[in-house]
């Protein structure tokens, strides 16, 4: 049948979406979502590490902040006695046998490098003091300097 001006009649396409064109979308879908998944694990086990991370944290500041709140003169004195920065101080640190033991380190700071070896673990200062708690079996550590 010809209308008006000779041309045949246009047929109107179904509304719609052919079954190939769905098939297309989907297989699209699937190999789009396989690494997007894939992503998200990785995102989800490193939370769970930064959590972990997180509580270690905290649990060095809860020791350094213990630590601190004992007097200079006390912690002086304890610093001498053990003689050098890389002696642990058994009186603060957690007990041995103790899961996720904090070790607890003190000694004199050098501020002023007064006996001009550089090193500012081996000073005289009588009012400078470096705390350092270390996290036993990890790399985890806080460390702060006190004054008298």
């Amino acid at each position: 049948m010809n209308d008006e001006t000779g041309r045949g009649m246009l047929t109107k396409r179904a509304a719609g979406f052919s079954y190939t064109e769905v098939l297309v979308a989907t297989f699209l879908i699937a190999i789009t979502l396989v690494p997007a998944l894939e992503s998200l694990t990785s995102g989800i086990q490193g939370s769970s590490l930064h959590s972990a991370r997180a509580a270690d944290h905290y649990r060095l500041i809860g020791k350094l902040e213990e630590v601190l709140t004992k007097s200079f003169d006390e912690l002086g004195q304890e610093a001498d006695a053990v003689g050098g920065p890389n002696v642990i101080v058994t009186t603060y640190s957690d007990a041995v046998g103790t899961e996720g033991r904090r070790l607890v380190y003190l000694a004199r700071y050098d501020g002023d490098n007064a006996d001009a070896d550089n090193d500012p673990l081996t000073g005289t200062d009588q009012g400078l003091l470096w705390v350092q708690v270390h996290l036993d079996d990890s790399s985890a550590v806080v460390q702060t300097l006190t004054r008298q």
